[in-house]
């Protein structure tokens, strides 16, 4: 994408009452406006929030949305050229149930307050194969703590990935750590049984993906 186009998404983003762009002094002093008033302040309804972490497009988190008028989505990337388009088709076919932040991940607790999400989206995140990576990996330790702090008490997490090495690792850490797996499946479209929503919404790389017969996973489970 050239840094025009770049320009032009950014400048159209501001344009959006869906798109929030707090800057990260904003985010880590504590003065992020809906930290705890996702409810009350931005959708203005009591209506569970899902959030879809590293949203990229915000294929996902439209295409939940669009299934789900009873939730409220919305798409965390860092990147808001990309999510520009997620955005933009919010509004233009009227999704008020869908928002979308432009923020690093790790920052989340200063998102969402705790006890504030009702489920998580993680879909095809770098698996950061290489071991001084792993502090970057969204299914680590430390990231489940972050997750299980900002989640309900019965709140999930849904990971689906292109990557066999992130299936593998995230379904040993979870029995490892004893956390709950409630389905699992290393290629879900060979599987009947695999969840609507894991099937029916699809990502632009994961088109990519399946045109070379390359098997999606899934997981979803809660942390204990």
């Amino acid at each position: 994408m050239g840094s025009k186009n770049k320009l032009k998404r950014f400048k159209e983003n501001e344009t959006f009452n869906n798109v929030i762009q707090p800057t990260r002094d904003e985010v880590v002093n504590g003065n992020f406006p809906f930290k705890g008033k996702w409810n009350s302040d931005f959708f203005q309804n009591d209506k569970p929030i899902i959030v879809e972490l590293g949203c990229g497009k915000g294929e996902y988190t439209i295409g939940l949305a669009e299934r789900n008028p009873n939730a409220n989505y919305i798409g965390i990337d860092v990147k808001g050229a990309r999510f520009w388009r997620g955005a933009k088709t919010a509004v233009e076919t009227g999704l008020n149930n869908v928002a979308f932040v432009r923020t690093q991940i790790e920052l989340i607790e200063d998102i969402f307050a705790a006890n504030e999400v009702s489920e998580i989206w993680i879909t095809f995140p770098d698996p950061q194969i290489k071991y001084k990576r792993t502090k970057h990996r969204m299914t680590n330790s430390e990231f489940l703590k972050m997750y299980k702090r900002i989640l309900k008490s019965d709140g999930v997490v849904n990971l689906k990935t292109d990557s066999e090495f992130m299936h593998g690792y995230t379904l040993g850490l979870l029995h490892g750590e004893g956390h709950e797996v409630l389905y699992a499946n290393h290629n879900v479209y060979k599987n009947e049984g695999s969840p609507k929503e894991v099937t029916e919404i699809q990502t632009f790389y994961e088109n990519q993906y399946l045109e070379i017969n390359k098997a999606i996973t899934y997981i979803r489970f809660k942390i204990k």
